[in-house]
């Protein structure tokens, strides 16, 4: 009992500071509605179908049917090596995948946001060269996942700025 008091004085001053939830109302707020009217465009390569199946898992279907954004993401994906044994051979690779993203506004084509997202990943290079390749697949699959949460958290924080 006294420990649920104690607490009520903490609540009352995060509201007076202004803070809210970034989600509120559930999937019936504003931001959810904004997020679920964003149409992801095409996006080529094995990347780009990667990040775009997350993006759409994460932004939710279009409620209305008519999306009212457009969600354009352009990515680069880079392997390097490094680390190099005495004969040459990599001992390590970084795996970087960088995405540039516009929200476009459909009924006036005007570019409401224009952001980067990215993360890289290191990877061992093993004697198997089957290994190497599914740690790298391994990584892309980690990295489109990251790089499709930072596009979606950004573009829930506009949504929350714009609505309220």
């Amino acid at each position: 009992m006294m420990r649920r008091l104690a607490i009520v004085p903490l609540i009352l001053l995060l509201a007076a500071c202004g803070l809210h939830p970034l989600y509120g109302g559930g999937s019936t707020g504003a931001v959810s509605g904004l997020l679920r009217s964003v149409d992801v465009g095409p996006i080529p390569g094995q990347q780009g179908w990667l990040v775009r199946t997350k993006l759409i898992d994460r932004l939710g279907e279009s409620g209305s049917g008519v999306p009212q954004y457009r969600l354009d993401v352009t990515l680069d994906d880079n392997i390097t090596t490094y680390g190099l044994r005495a004969d040459r051979a990599a001992t390590q690779e970084r795996r970087t995948l960088r995405a540039r993203y516009q929200l476009v506004d459909l009924s006036s084509g005007a570019v409401l946001l224009d952001e980067t997202a990215g993360s890289d990943a290191s990877i061992d290079s093993v004697s198997s060269e089957y290994a190497t390749v599914a740690a790298e697949q391994s990584a892309l699959e980690n990295l489109s996942a990251i790089v499709a949460d930072q596009i979606v958290a950004r573009l829930a924080i506009y949504a929350a700025r714009t609505t309220h």
